[in-house]
């Protein structure tokens, strides 16, 4: 395999960091909640808030980004602000002052996602932005396997509390902080534009005076991404459907570990596999792993189930991240990227919010197991109309 571009492995190193302190609260964080008081709508309620503010600041982020010589300012006040918040769930009292700080946490994700994912495609060639995006992925899951295990250790070994570890988690927040500043250089030179994706739809008549536009199967792909987003809700409640099989509370970072450890394995050589095979089949493919994984949450009788649907639902991860996000940056003219980046988060994270609103209602109000399978068969529904309405594009094209 090419070596990846120097941009690509500090960014990845970065997210590694990033996610060792968030994931050290997030298996954590839906049991924190019940105890504080909260219901299963309102853990619903607070990760659908998160993601949708996320999503909403990214979309603005691109184009910020879009219309900066220099996006890296931008990556650097997003990690900035989520790394100062984070930790502060260790003051929490009340399950509002969570959503609170997820909320600011969320805010600063939202101002570096569209930006970095920019950068990345800049220092990238088109052939290689599955392994890329693969890589990227790979490492943030690295960090998100590291993360719980560390929890795991303070909570078994140490017998430290709640608190203390989401007190804990600043120090790789900061730690990632250094390395973006020291070690991550913005590329100079951008990857020509005529290389890295058509800058209109194929047949459209030619005009000079014409702004770029995003062509239309991008937003093919973000209307069917947005339907699939609907079937996704919060992994807390992941959490919560492996306690009630009897998962022990001390090994939930365990549970998540693994799950990253499948994500972070596999992340690379299936990014790169849509490099080879096309976008479109890669993600189809991941959209149904997941429409399985959540069936198998839905019927789980025992612990080991839960144990290996985090083991598919992780394969799910890795065959979509970076394809999906390759999508994007193949389809993108170059000078649009970071607004298509933030189209692209954006559907997703407005989506996130009744989707995990939805399946909390369904959960709560009618069961566990018929809202996995809504989940689950809207997965289907988008994956068929995935193969049937977007047309097949191949890397550098």
């Amino acid at each position: 395999m090419k070596k990846l571009p120097r941009t690509v492995i500090g960014l990845g190193l970065v997210s590694l960091l990033t996610d060792f302190s968030s994931e050290m609260i997030y298996p954590l964080l839906s049991t924190f909640l019940v105890s504080l008081g909260a219901t299963g709508v309102f853990i619903g309620l607070v990760e659908g808030i998160a993601d949708a503010t996320a999503a909403l600041v990214k979309l603005a982020s691109g184009a910020w980004a879009d219309r900066r010589a220099h996006k890296k300012p931008l990556v650097v006040l997003g990690y900035s602000i989520a790394s100062a918040l984070r930790p502060l769930v260790a003051l929490a009292t009340a399950p509002w002052h969570v959503l609170a700080i997820r909320f600011g946490d969320r805010v600063g994700k939202g101002i570096r996602t569209s930006p970095r994912d920019a950068m990345i495609a800049q220092a990238t060639p088109p052939d290689r932005r599955g392994a890329a995006y693969g890589f990227h992925r790979a490492m943030d899951h690295a960090g998100a396997l590291v993360g719980p295990l560390a929890a795991y250790a303070l909570l078994h070994f140490a017998g430290v509390s709640h608190r203390t570890i989401f007190a804990l988690a600043a120090i790789p927040a900061a730690a990632a902080l250094v390395v973006l500043l020291a070690a991550v250089r913005e590329p100079r030179e951008p990857v020509p534009a005529a290389a890295a994706a058509p800058a209109a739809d194929p047949g459209a008549p030619a005009d000079p005076q014409a702004r770029p536009r995003l062509p239309r199967p991008l937003y093919v792909y973000l209307a069917l991404v947005g339907v699939f987003t609907l079937a996704n809700a919060s992994d807390q409640f992941l959490f919560l459907r492996a306690r009630e099989r009897g998962v022990a509370l001390a090994l939930l970072p365990v549970l998540w570990a693994l799950h990253h450890a499948v994500k972070s394995l596999l992340a690379t050589p299936l990014g790169a596999l849509s490099d080879r095979l096309g976008r479109k089949r890669v993600i189809v493919a991941g959209w149904i792993v997941y429409a399985v994984a959540y069936a198998g949450f839905a019927f789980a009788s025992a612990g080991w189930h839960i144990w290996a649907l985090f083991v598919v639902y992780g394969a799910h991860f890795a065959l979509t991240e970076g394809a999906e996000k390759a999508l994007v940056a193949d389809h993108a003219p170059a000078a649009l990227r970071g607004r298509a980046f933030g189209a692209f988060h954006f559907v997703v994270g407005v989506a996130a919010l009744p989707a995990s609103l939805g399946f909390g209602l369904i959960w709560q109000h009618v069961g566990h197991r018929q809202a996995f399978l809504t989940s689950a068969g809207l997965a289907l529904g988008a994956a068929l109309a995935l193969q049937l309405l977007l047309r097949p594009h191949r890397p550098g094209r």
